[in-house]
């Protein structure tokens, strides 16, 4: 067939009776749980490697943290990254990550702690790794200044002694020096000076102590804070200079304390300093929060425009200049305002009876909310006119602890002459606030509250999802605020709130929800009517609402001649009688009929033809709506699953192309119709147009059968789509896609290692941080052409121009004997032998290239876990082998996971450059009837 772009060919073995080439390979019941491990492939600084089973991993504020973690098993696991918190602060201990790579970009501090990896496929127990990472950082760091305690005088650095104090935030922890001018101070070398950390603030800080200040003493101080440049971190300095005016801050406000103001007016507060040296800094804060949005700041003026109620509180100016305490002032914005006006009447309280009779007392009592309260003042009207206390007209002012806001008229012995309308005004005394005035009407039809429910609002019924209004009359002169409630149980009401203020007794119900049905209680408040025992009444709702039914949708899978059985269940309805229900394929009534005592229904497709797939639907209706239950029945194959774990998929390994071995298992096979087919599409990543291919299937795949089948020719190093489709008389049946991407498989238990430099991340070889220089990658068609001649290799050691290897570059400014060091990724030993003591043997071999006049030294180092200090020397080699490439092979016998370690060292001169290339771990020792004519050997003794 035509290929793609490079000559994309797929190599499909026959499924046929072929001998040793068959492709398919089965095994019973292919299903492996879950194993785990996480890799770095960010920016770390450092790596410590299963310390006490624990791995750390270090890297600077500001980087890009990047962990992918790495599984196996099939089903292809499901992965979840969790992290515990570094603080309490970090929101993602509450969040999960399902991607293989946990990235964070721009790491911060608080983001800091143990990730874990966790993943499971359903088999055995998920598997967890973790790994700690540590964020680094140093803060620019501060200098303080304070005297001793108990000797305060006028001038303030008249003292004898004076306490200069550094501190930085850091991780890890920082170290502290001083310097007077460019001269270092240490403990001991002048007597003049003490140098010491608190012990309460161990690392923290540190404390530089002038006793018995001296001329000298006044100059200029530096403290220099140092994490000793892990990660790179630069040091960090501060200054200060100190002289005999140096002096904490003082500061006045040209401003009243208060502030009363009304709304709308624009306020300026003005702070300025009356003394500090150096000059202090002045900002301003407020006690109830952030300062209003509005706010202009100008040095140490604060102007608030058309300022509100929301923007009264206090406001404070703070002056630092870092030596002493801060100097603060403060100052109360009051916005006068007047608000929420309400009257009640209070019957002659001597007598049980509730109404207003003549001969007796009656009392009208006002109240609203003022600010200031000082300024509150009342008026009283009668028919207009004002009215004043006298004795049987006696006003007073309630007590404002108990009743605030409040004013009180008490008619004495009430006569026909005092029936009218009484006004209550009330004022603030500055002005500017708009008056409130408030009617109460006193004659003989003023006549307390009675509330009832109309015979045809309760019980009140009504559907899921409309708008009620539940009544209680009102009857009464004046007529009070209602308020409404729940009667049955103590839950808030739809607005939210355990009550709801009604001024016409109507309660409004928007989207009305089953969970409102209950009883409701109004009630009469004594606002705006008679203050008497409140008046109450009951209204119960009744929401009914359609049947909820499971399951709302479900897939059913099934081949052609098979039966099927749907089952409807009502999990909940009301009302629950007069239930009905019918089943349908798509327009089509297959059956109908009413619930007796059951609480489902069933449906059976006894044999299933072309013609009875699609979509059942089961209707159960009542008088509220109807449930649906929906059932989509389908030959449609299930999807196959890729098996990721294959050993060295890439079996073909040329210069410029590279071969694969895609594996997988069919879900559930035998499910539906037998799999004639599956159809193959692949792609390079991100290209849109697929290529396409069918592979016919002969027989029955069973449960748990690896299929193999090789895709020939893909071009290096790009990555490629894959999307396979199995194909049934049906159909297509879903579709799986997966990425293969050119790169060394990392297993969790080494079987075979192949690395040949060509992906981006070098096979998770990473630099050490302990040498002078580092390795580069580099092919022969990207080198510099200012390469130093004769040395280092014309090509990889296949023979290509294009092709990558790694390479010490040996030119200036690189010195003689200057070492760079390339560390593997840690390689998990396979399992030993239960019945056998001997260790697994692995065949390691590489191939280097050393030509110039000037080479200096290879050796190949061999680490355990746990023994990161000592390095076991495998293989070594010195001075000029010629213009070719040789193979190194070794035979190794780890007792653990380890790791290999390159080191190039430096000759003589710039024609010293040394080449590593085709790097290799395999299981199993190495074979010498294989060994090539240019090949070196070394076999660590026993």
């Amino acid at each position: 067939m035509a290929s793609p772009r490079g000559g994309v060919v797929w190599d499909g073995l026959s499924w046929l009776d072929h001998g040793a080439e068959n492709s398919k390979v089965a095994f019973d019941f292919l299903k492996t749980p879950p194993t785990v491990r996480i890799v770095h492939s960010g920016l770390a600084c450092n790596i410590e490697e299963e310390r006490y089973s624990e791995r750390v991993y270090t890297i600077r504020e500001g980087e890009t943290l990047e962990l992918t973690c790495l599984v196996t098993g099939h089903p292809r696991p499901q992965i979840r990254w969790t992290k515990t918190a570094g603080s309490a602060s970090d929101r993602f201990q509450d969040s999960s990550v399902f991607n293989e790579t946990l990235r964070i970009s721009n790491i911060q501090r608080h983001q800091g702690g143990r990730y874990y990896c966790k993943a499971e496929n359903g088999l055995g127990s998920p598997a967890i790794k973790s790994i700690r990472v540590d964020v680094y950082y140093l803060d620019d760091p501060i200098v303080t200044v304070h005297q001793s305690i108990g000797e305060a005088k006028e001038q303030f650095y008249y003292e004898k002694t004076v306490f200069l104090r550094c501190v930085a935030n850091s991780n890890p922890p920082v170290r502290y020096s001083w310097r007077r001018g460019q001269e270092v101070l240490l403990q001991g070398s002048d007597k003049g000076v003490e140098i010491y950390e608190p012990f309460f603030t161990q690392g923290e800080t540190k404390i530089l102590k002038l006793k018995n200040l001296r001329p000298q003493d006044y100059a200029n101080y530096s403290c220099i804070a140092s994490v000793r440049n892990v990660c790179s971190i630069p040091d960090k300095m501060v200054s200060f200079r100190l002289s005999n005016k140096t002096a904490s801050p003082s500061i006045k406000l040209l401003v009243d304390d208060p502030i009363v103001v009304n709304p709308g007016e624009a306020i300026t507060l003005v702070c300025v300093t009356t003394g500090g040296e150096p000059a202090p800094s002045l900002t301003w804060v407020r006690s109830a929060g952030v300062l209003p949005n509005k706010t202009v700041l100008n040095g140490g003026t604060l102007t608030i425009p058309a300022i509100t109620s929301e923007d009264s509180g206090t406001y404070s100016c703070i002056a630092n200049n870092n030596v002493g305490n801060p100097a603060k002032k403060s100052t109360n914005i009051i916005v006068r305002a007047l608000k929420k006006g309400r009257f009640w009447i209070t019957p002659d309280p001597y007598h049980k009876d509730d109404n207003i009779q003549i001969g007796r007392e009656v009392k009208i009592s006002c109240q609203v909310e003022a600010i200031p309260s000082e300024e509150l003042a009342f008026s009283w009207f009668k028919n207009g006119r004002p009215l004043r206390s006298s004795e049987r007209m006696v006003i007073t002012q309630t007590d404002p602890d108990v009743s605030p806001g409040t004013t009180n008229l008490d008619i004495i012995d009430l006569k026909f002459t005092d029936f009218g309308t009484y006004t209550c005004v009330a004022s603030l005394k500055g002005g500017g606030i708009s008056d409130i005035s408030i009617d109460v009407n006193i004659s003989s039809s003023t006549v307390p509250p009675n509330l009832t429910v109309p015979q045809e609002k309760s019980p009140l019924v009504t559907r899921e999802g409309d708008t009620i209004e539940l009544q209680c009359q009102v009857t009464g002169k004046p007529k009070p605020i209602i308020l409404w409630s729940r009667a049955d149980k103590e839950v808030a009401m739809p607005d939210g709130a355990l009550q709801t203020e009604s001024y016409d007794g109507i309660l409004r119900i928007v989207n009305v929800s089953r969970e409102m049905t209950g009883t409701y209680r109004c009630q009469t408040s004594q606002y705006n009517g008679f203050n008497v025992k409140p008046r109450e009444a009951l209204v119960q709702l009744i929401v009914q609402y359609p049947p909820a039914v499971e399951p709302a949708f479900l897939e059913l899978r099934q081949g052609q001649g098979r039966g099927v059985t749907m089952s409807c269940r009502v999990l909940r309805a009301y009302p629950t009688r007069v239930l009905s229900y019918e089943w349908r394929l798509g327009g089509r009534v297959l059956r109908a009929g009413q619930f007796d005592l059951q609480d489902s229904t069933e449906f059976t497709v006894s044999s299933l033809s072309r013609d009875s797939y699609g979509v059942y639907n089961c209707n159960i209706i009542n008088e509220a709506g109807a449930g649906r239950c929906s059932f989509l029945v389908t030959g449609k194959a299930y999807a196959p699953e890729f098996y990721y774990d294959t050993y060295n998929p890439l079996w073909q390994n040329r210069p410029r192309v590279y071969s694969y071995s895609l594996q997988w298992t069919q879900m559930n096979p035998n499910a539906v119709d037998r799999i004639l087919a599956y159809r193959l599409g692949i792609r390079q990543a991100g290209q849109q147009r697929w290529w396409e291919q069918e592979i016919t299937v002969n027989g029955n795949i069973q449960k748990g059968e690896l299929i193999t089948y090789n895709l020939t020719e893909l071009i290096k190093p790009e990555a490629y789509e894959v999307r396979l489709t199995p194909i049934t008389r049906f159909g297509e049946g879903d579709s799986t896609i997966r990425v293969i991407k050119y790169s060394a498989p990392v297993n969790p238990h080494l079987r075979e290692f192949h690395c040949g430099f060509e992906d981006g991340n070098i096979c998770l070889f990473t630099q050490d941080d302990t040498d002078n220089f580092d390795w580069t990658k580099q092919s022969t068609a990207t080198r510099d052409t200012k390469y130093t001649p004769n040395t280092g290799p014309n090509a990889d050691r296949t023979g290509s121009k294009e092709g990558f290897y790694m390479y010490i570059e040996t030119s200036r400014p690189r010195l003689e004997g200057e070492k760079a060091r390339l560390v593997s990724p840690v390689f998990s030993v396979a399992p030993k032998n239960p019945y056998g003591a001997t260790n697994t043997a692995y065949c390691f071999s590489f191939y280097y290239h050393m030509y110039g006049q000037h080479i200096g030294s290879l050796n190949v180092y061999l680490r355990l876990k746990g023994q990161t200090a000592i390095e076991n020397p495998l293989w070594s080699s010195s001075g000029n082998k010629g213009q070719h490439w040789n193979q190194a092979r070794v035979n190794i016998n780890p007792p653990t996971s380890f790791q290999l370690i390159f080191e190039g060292i430096r000759g003589p001169g710039i024609e010293g450059d040394i080449a590593i290339d085709d790097v290799s771990i395999v299981e199993g020792e190495c074979m010498k009837s294989d060994q090539p004519a240019n090949s070196e050997w070394l076999f660590p003794s026993p």
